[in-house]
């Protein structure tokens, strides 16, 4: 007499020597379809030109006791604005830069981030610098419409960093503090090391770095940028 085996049974089995013969691991896709892969989260680089953060104290000797900041627009990082007031910044060499942007809303401390151009003209010797790692700096003059005041210390070249929230630096596996490499394909292909992590709960996915850096790669005219783990 003969047996009549089922499909169910027949399949039973071919999967059991397939099993066998891979060692026990299952192929991939066999008892589940391949899941697509995440999508990449959008990357933006962002050109971070001179700009200004001022203590509310600092403010008020700029602009008048009790003055208020009033934002112009809102930057790609919700928590921060650019305000519509400046202030001119004078070196050592009495050189000055007028117009230097504020960022609002106001801070704990009084930071001017420079790039290394704007450091030579202004005859200022400024170190490369995190934001709010201010000790030991050099200061330097502001001047606004309804007075001026020196700042002991402040003026850095902010360090190159990308923000992002929880979920972009699961994807690329990174962690606050962290070091990152950034590709930039262009007509001046470039790679720019050891940008810093910064995390938060509310950041979006945004590479910082300045003018002299953003010209250097020919940042206007890339055609790609690959964000990679150091």
């Amino acid at each position: 007499m003969s047996a009549t085996l089922s499909r169910d049974r027949v399949e039973d089995l071919v999967r059991s020597i397939i099993l066998k013969q891979l060692n026990g691991q299952a192929p991939a896709g066999a008892n589940d379809q391949a899941r697509p892969a995440a999508p990449p989260p959008k990357l933006v680089v962002n050109i971070s030109a001179r700009h200004c953060h001022l203590t509310q104290e600092d403010v008020d000797v700029l602009f008048g006791k009790g003055y208020q900041l009033t934002p112009m627009k809102t930057l790609y990082q919700a928590t921060d604005f650019a305000s519509n007031e400046t202030v001119a910044v004078v070196g050592t060499r009495q050189r000055m830069i007028p117009g230097v942007r504020i960022l609002g809303p106001c801070r704990k401390f009084s930071q001017v981030e420079l790039s290394f151009t704007d450091s030579i003209s202004l005859g200022l010797d400024i170190p490369v610098r995190l934001s709010g790692d201010i000790e030991g700096t050099p200061g330097c003059l502001l001047i606004g419409p309804k007075g001026s005041l020196m700042m002991k210390q402040g003026v850095i070249r902010a360090e190159r960093h990308v923000h992002m929230g929880p979920k972009d630096a699961e994807y690329y596996g990174v962690k606050h503090l962290d070091r990152m490499n950034m590709r930039v394909e262009s007509p001046c292909p470039s790679t720019l090391e050891g940008l810093l992590v910064r995390t938060h709960p509310d950041w979006k996915l945004e590479v910082h770095i300045d003018t002299d850096e953003a010209n250097a790669c020919d940042l206007a005219h890339a055609t790609n940028v690959i964000l990679t783990k150091a």
